[in-house]
């Protein structure tokens, strides 16, 4: 059998949470033929599926396998993170941010956001912040996702006056990325610029510095504050 797929992975997971009643479907069929899950029948004659030893191992690799994705992508978030503090920016981590994007119809569509990293110079002039925002993706499947979603991307660049991709080496290649994003490449040491960002001048909105004012920007490692 090949390697499992995630929508195979899913289904073993949420038959292994349920009563494990069959869905007859073409992915049950994959999973049965792959050894994963197996057939039972109860007193009454009514046919069951239960997870196997072997789809027990399937779900705990995955489990592992995500795990590790995400302390990979939250250790390249920190180093983007330090690196706009080093460059004289104030950053933040999980915003939650809302672009309005223009509909079919004429009307407003409101796209929900949540960049890795966002960050603005520190200085009191609006005119010179440069907001910036920094995706940050550590496995290919995850960023080909990204890019199918042109909402989402249009939400970044409505939202900052340059988006950036910050992609694990060896995961793809900077021609892979629309040339309106720049290019950072994380290697295990340092950060690579394989594509600067195209700049265009940027104020954020109200919405936007609403939500700066309720959120914690990241604290510098060298702060004394943050030995308190």
């Amino acid at each position: 059998m090949p390697a499992p797929s995630r929508v195979l992975v899913q289904r073993l997971r949420q038959l292994w949470r349920s009563a494990g009643w069959p869905s007859q479907d073409l992915v049950e069929v994959e999973l049965l033929a792959g050894g994963w899950v197996e057939r039972l029948l109860d007193s009454d004659g009514r046919e069951r599926l239960r997870v196997t030893d072997a789809g027990l191992a399937l779900i705990a690799e995955s489990l592992n396998r995500n795990r590790t994705a995400r302390d990979a992508h939250e250790a390249l978030v920190e180093r983007v993170a330090t690196e706009m503090q080093r460059a004289g920016r104030i950053a933040w981590r999980g915003l939650s941010l809302r672009a309005g994007l223009p509909g079919a119809d004429g009307a407003t569509q409101w796209v929900h956001a949540m960049p890795d990293v966002y960050s603005i110079r520190h200085s009191t002039v609006e005119d010179y912040l440069e907001p910036a925002i920094h995706e940050i993706k550590v496995q290919r499947s995850d960023l080909l996702g990204e890019l199918r979603k042109p909402a989402k991307s249009a939400a970044y660049r409505a939202l900052c006056g340059q988006c950036w991709f910050v992609i694990r080496a060896g995961i793809a290649e900077p021609e892979e990325i629309p040339p309106e994003y720049g290019v950072l490449i994380g290697h295990a040491t340092h950060l690579e610029l394989a594509r600067p960002a195209p700049k265009r001048a940027h104020k954020p909105d109200f919405a936007t510095w609403m939500a700066l004012a309720r959120a914690t920007p990241v604290r510098a490692a060298e702060d004394p504050q943050s030995l308190l």
